[in-house]
Parts: structure tokens; C-alpha cells; sequence
């Protein structure tokens, strides 16, 4: 029986997620794979190299650092998220990431990116965090406040423009068991937005297209988990309650608020979670 973590992004909404995978860390369950989206990823390298704790740690003291996530940074860089700081600086010197912990997981880690030039997502397969570093910026880098990210000649922005939940993915790679995280309560529905930033793409017309139709892909998506959920294909872990978290939050006290419950949910749906995993899958 094979298991997939499949992990949504949403900026700083996604430290919901590093509450879930700090206490699924404390168990014994089994993860074979992970594919993340955009925070999802960057959450997920943290689970694999055996870091609970730090992904809040560094959100919480930098959150107010114009040296992190700022507009100083965007009108300096081109890049809202600050290359050098966010991706370098604090994993190699100020918050050290396990690099060497990281290498010897036996689960993998799939990225997702949005191609620039096709608007189709790929799955990029992170085998090494430090050398792979760009594929894990670029997979998070939002449309409109970030440069293209170019890696092998290819141009990506943020994984979650053309597969923001990538169940079906999950799914066409085999796997028995999927347990998927969400960032938004369940009632959540993504509204109609006026073409935001598609206007900067008019180079790059299918990944336009991409943008323009993501509201319409993303409510789908939630459509295809809730039936999917309903026939207990799948298990889905996600906000209980809505806190007035930002994508860009600011605050200390809502972004630790938000990793606590992640934290609270997993402890009050494992047993749920444990009884699905042991279920025969058919």
C-alpha cells in the first residue's frame, strides 16, 4: 500500500500545513510520496528533513522583515519574496536547513510548477533541496509580483496557476492512499476575478489563459476532492474553522494561530486518518 501526501499552496496560509506535518511527524505513518504546491513545497521539505517546528520559526521572525516577503523587496528585486534571503540566507546561514537529513528520506518529493510558455503544470521530482532550490522558487513564485524563474531553459511561476490540488496527479501515479491537505475551510469557494495580472502575459497567451481560468479549475477541483472524499478514495485534512489569515500575513499572532490549528485538526482527525489508511483500498 502506497501513500501520497498531496499538499495545497496559499502563501502564508500554508503554515496550516506545517501545523498538520509537525504532528504527523510524532507518528508512525508511513508517507511514500508528497506533492506539493507553491507554500505546500516549501512545507514539505521541512517534514522530509526531520525539521519540525522550523517553518514556523522562520515565518514568525521574519514576517516583518523587509529583507523577506515586502514590497521594498518587490520594488528593489522584481520579486515580492526576496531571492536572496528567502531561499539562501536563511536556509544556509540564519535557520539551517538538514540538507544531509533531507538526502537520505526515502520518500518523494514532487514540486509542482506551471510551465510559462504551455500554461501546463509540471511535476518536478526534488531529489536534492540545495541544488534544486530554484525549482522550489520558482514553483512558489506568484504571478504579477515575481520574475519568471528560468530552469533548463524553461520559464516557470508559481505551481498553483494550472494545478492548485494535484489529486488527479496523485492518482495517475498509482498511489492507494492519498491524503490531501487543504488551506481553505470547506466551505470555500475561489471567486471570479477580473483577468488579475493575466494583462502582464500577453507574451505568453496559454499560461493567460491559465490565470483567467483558474477560479473555474480550482472550484472544479474542490468538486472532483468532495466526491472523491465521499467515496473514500481520498482523505482530506483542512482548515475547521476560517481565521482572517493573509496571503502576505503580517502578523505573528494570526500566522501562529493558524499553525495551531493545523496542529489541532490532525490530533482530532488521526484516528479518522489511521482507520482510512488501514481500510483495503478497491
Amino acid at each position: 500500500m502506497k501513500t501520497c501526501l498531496v499538499l495545497e499552496g496559499g502563501a502564508l496560509r500554508g503554515i496550516y500545513t506545517a501545523g498538520v506535518l509537525d504532528e504527523l511527524q510524532n507518528t508512525d505513518i508511513k508517507i511514500d510520496a508528497i506533492i506539493g504546491v507553491s507554500m505546500g513545497s516549501l512545507i514539505a521539505v521541512n517534514y522530509l528533513s526531520n525539521q519540525p517546528g522550523r517553518a514556523l520559526r522562520y515565518n514568525l521572525k521574519y514576517c516583518k522583515d523587509k529583507r523577506y516577503i515586502s514590497m521594498h523587496s518587490f520594488l528593489r528585486t522584481g520579486n515580492l519574496v526576496n531571492k536572496e534571503f528567502a531561499y539562501y540566507e536563511i536556509p544556509d546561514t540564519l535557520d539551517p536547513f538538514d540538507y544531509e537529513t533531507y538526502q537520505k528520506s526515502k520518500t518523494k518529493l514532487y514540486c509542482t510548477v506551471t510551465n510559462v510558455e504551455n500554461g501546463k503544470a509540471e511535476y518536478i521530482e526534488i531529489q536534492d533541496a540545495k541544488e534544486q532550490i530554484e525549482v522550489l522558487r520558482a514553483g512558489s513564485a506568484m504571478p504579477g509580483v515575481s520574475k519568471i524563474v528560468e530552469i533548463d531553459s524553461k520559464k516557470y511561476l508559481d505551481g498553483g496557476i494550472a494545478d492548485s490540488i494535484p489529486v488527479q496527479k496523485a492518482i495517475s501515479l498509482g498511489y492507494d492512499k492519498i491524503i490531501v491537505v487543504q488551506t481553505r475551510p470547506k466551505e470555500y469557494q475561489k471567486k471570479e476575478k477580473s483577468k488579475s495580472f493575466s494583462w502582464l502575459y500577453k507574451k505568453y497567451p496559454y499560461f493567460q489563459k491559465a490565470l483567467e481560468n483558474r477560479n473555474r479549475n480550482y472550484n472544479q477541483t474542490l468538486k472532483d476532492i468532495q466526491l472523491l472524499q465521499k467515496n473514500n478514495k481520498i482523505f482530506v485534512i483542512q482548515p475547521s474553522k476560517k481565521i482572517p489569515i493573509k496571503r502576505v500575513e503580517k502578523n505573528p499572532y494570526i500566522i501562529k494561530d493558524q499553525y495551531e490549528l493545523g496542529r489541532e485538526d490532525f490530533k482530532n482527525l488521526e484516528q479518522e486518518l489511521r482507520n482510512y489508511l488501514n481500510r483495503k483500498a478497491g
